[in-house]
C-alpha cells in the first residue's frame, strides 16, 4: 500500500520523537536530506579550511614539541573532514560537488576561520576558544538524529578535547611566562573572544534554521543556549590564566545562575558570512589552488585503484 505523503511525514516524525536514528536507506524528508548536506558539508569545509592557518605556524612553532603537536593536530582535522564528507556522501551528493559548492562560494564554513593568526598564541587562543566553542557544539551532534553523522562525531569530539586542552596549556604557558609573553596570549584573546562567539550563529531570533532543527533532533539546544554555557565555562577559565575577556559587560549573575555578557557585533558577523571578512579571499583561494595542484594526486590514485581492481577481476 503506498503511503501518502503526509502519513510517512508523520511516521518520520515519530521516529524522530521516539529518539530513533535514521539511517541512509530510511525514507526522509527531502528538506530534512538537504538541511544535514547543507549542515555537515559546512562542518566539514570549516575543518578543511580551519587547518589553513594553523598548518601556517607548524614550522614557525618555538620548539620541536609544539611542532610536533600542532602538525597532529592539523592531521587530525584533515582526519575529521574526510569523516564528514563521507558521511554527506550518504545522504546522495558526490564528494566533487561538495568541493564544487566550497570553491564557488555557495557552501559555507565557519566564519572564525575568517580570521588572520598572526603570532603563536592565536595557535593558543584557536585551541582554546574555538575548539572550545566546537566541543560545545559538537557533544551534542554525537546525539543527532541522523546516524552517520552521530557516530562520526563521537571520534570527532574526542580529537577536538585534545585541541582545546593543547590550546589551553599554550595559553597558561604564555601567561606564566614574560610580561612580553603574558601581553601577547592577552591580545590573541582579545582578537579572538568574540568571533568564538560568533561561531555559535545568529540570535535565535534570527535564525532561519533553529526552530526545524529542533523538531528533528537534528540541533538539541539553540544557538543562544550553547553560546551561554560556553561564556559559562570560558569565563573562569580566563580567570584562572589570569587574562581578562574583553567585554566590560562580562559579570556573574547570581540571580540567573550564569554571565551576563555584552552585544555582539552582528554587523561584523554578517560581513564575514557574506564573504567580505578578513581572509575570505585567501582562504578560498587557497583552497582551490590546493585543489588544481593536487588533481595529479587524484588521478593517480584512481589509476591505480583501476588497475588493482582489474586484476583482481582477471584473477
Amino acid at each position: 500500500m503506498n503511503l501518502s505523503l503526509e502519513n510517512l511525514e508523520k511516521q518520520f516524525q515519530d521516529r524522530i520523537d521516539a529518539g530513533d536514528n535514521i539511517e541512509p536507506k530510511d525514507w526522509m524528508p527531502e528538506k530534512y536530506r538537504k538541511t544535514h548536506i547543507r549542515q555537515i558539508s559546512q562542518h566539514a569545509h570549516s575543518e578543511i579550511v580551519g587547518m589553513l592557518p594553523e598548518g601556517n605556524w607548524i614550522t614557525r612553532a618555538p620548539s620541536l614539541r609544539r611542532k610536533v603537536a600542532l602538525l597532529a593536530k592539523v592531521q587530525d582535522e584533515a582526519g575529521h573532514g574526510l569523516y564528514l564528507y563521507s558521511a554527506a556522501e550518504t545522504l546522495g551528493i558526490s564528494r566533487d560537488e561538495l568541493f564544487n559548492q566550497l570553491h564557488t562560494g555557495k557552501a559555507k564554513y565557519s566564519s572564525i576561520f575568517n580570521y588572520p593568526a598572526v603570532t603563536w598564541a592565536d595557535m593558543g587562543a584557536i585551541g582554546w576558544l574555538v575548539d572550545g566553542a566546537a566541543i560545545i557544539n559538537q557533544v551534542m551532534l554525537t546525539r543527532t538524529s541522523y546516524g552517520p553523522y552521530a557516530r562520526a562525531m563521537v571520534r570527532i569530539c574526542k580529537e577536538e578535547s585534545f585541541h582545546q586542552r593543547q590550546g589551553f596549556e599554550i595559553m597558561l604557558t604564555l601567561s606564566k611566562g614574560t610580561a612580553e609573553q603574558k601581553e601577547m596570549a592577552q591580545d590573541a584573546l582579545d582578537r579572538w573572544w568574540w568571533p568564538s562567539l560568533m561561531m555559535f550563529g545568529p540570535t535565535d531570533a534570527a535564525s532561519t534554521h533553529t526552530e526545524q532543527s529542533m523538531k528533528w533532533k537534528i540541533k538539541r539546544k539553540t544557538n543562544d543556549e550553547l553560546r551561554q554555557q560556553f561564556i559559562d565555562i570560558t569565563a573562569p577559565q580566563a580567570e584562572f590564566l589570569g587574562l581578562k575577556i574583553p567585554d566590560p559587560a562580562l559579570q556573574w549573575n547570581e540571580e540567573r545562575g550564569h554571565y551576563d555578557f555584552g552585544e555582539i557585533n552582528w554587523d561584523e558577523f554578517w560581513q564575514v558570512v557574506k564573504g567580505y571578512g578578513p581572509c575570505n579571499k585567501e582562504r578560498i583561494n587557497a583552497r582551490v589552488k590546493a585543489w588544481d595542484e593536487g588533481a595529479w594526486v587524484r588521478e593517480a590514485a584512481l589509476a591505480y585503484a583501476e588497475k588493482k581492481d582489474s586484476i583482481q577481476k582477471a584473477i
